[in-house]
C-alpha cells in the first residue's frame, strides 16, 4: 500500500517534470515567434496594435417614467419588479399622461 509521503513524492516529481516540459516549450515558441518576427521585419511596435478593438460603451439615455403616485410622488419607468406602491392596484390607473 502506497502512503501520503509517497503520493506526495512522486506529485512533487511530477509538477517538476511539469514546469520543465513548461519552459521547454515557453523556449520552443519564443524560437518560432523570433524566427517568423526576423522572416517578416516585424518588431514589438508593429505588434502593438494587433488584436480585437477595444469596444466603445455609448452613455445610455435614462428612461422615462411612465407611472406616478400622485398621493406621495414616487414614480417607476416600468421596468424591473413593481413597487411597492403599485402593488395589489391598477397600474393603468397610475399612467403618466
Amino acid at each position: 500500500m502506497t502512503t501520503y509521503q509517497e503520493y506526495q513524492a512522486k506529485i512533487a516529481e511530477l509538477q517538476n517534470l511539469a514546469e520543465s516540459a513548461r519552459k521547454e516549450e515557453l523556449s520552443k515558441a519564443k524560437e518560432q515567434i523570433a524566427t517568423i518576427m526576423r522572416e517578416y521585419g516585424l518588431s514589438l511596435a508593429d505588434l502593438a496594435g494587433v488584436g480585437k478593438p477595444a469596444k466603445t460603451l455609448k452613455p445610455r439615455a435614462p428612461v422615462p417614467m411612465k407611472y406616478r403616485d400622485e398621493a406621495t410622488g414616487q414614480t417607476w419607468t416600468g421596468r424591473g419588479r413593481a413597487p411597492k406602491w403599485l402593488e395589489g392596484k391598477n397600474k393603468d390607473d397610475f399612467l403618466i399622461k
